[in-house]
């Protein structure tokens, strides 16, 4: 499993890298193995808020649909479009081209909700 050193992870499978408030929100790899093919995402769009804790979308794959939580609060500032035509690009490159979300950040991380690669790496051992 690709577990990124410079990436913060919640214990729902999403991994987020803030870049001085900017969020950028996507799926590990592990959660886009276990889900199988992705075929499609249910986005919110730009300018919605995000709560940490609760959904912000779904993802669907040949084996299931799953919710997506978002691990901060904030205002979603940009969509990844490309997903829409190409959701599989999660499949393939779930840290690079398969970010799903990137959030203008409302206060601050709240990192007793995260997790550093080491510990995300014991959740799914």
């Amino acid at each position: 499993m690709n577990i990124p050193e410079d990436l913060l992870y919640t214990k729902e499978h999403e991994w987020l890298k803030n870049d001085d408030g900017k969020v950028t929100i996507g799926i590990t790899d592990f959660a886009q193995s276990q889900l199988g093919d992705i075929i499609f995402l249910e986005l919110p769009e730009a300018g919605q808020k995000i709560i940490s804790g609760e959904s912000f979308g779904e993802i669907e794959a040949v084996k299931t649909v799953s919710e997506l939580y978002s691990p901060i609060n904030g205002t979603i500032i940009e969509i990844n479009e490309t997903l829409e035509d190409f959701p599989d690009n999660i499949n393939q490159d779930c840290y690079g081209v398969g970010w799903i979300v990137k959030v203008a950040l409302d206060g601050d991380v709240d990192n007793d909700n995260l997790l550093n690669h080491q510990a995300y790496a014991s959740v799914i051992a």
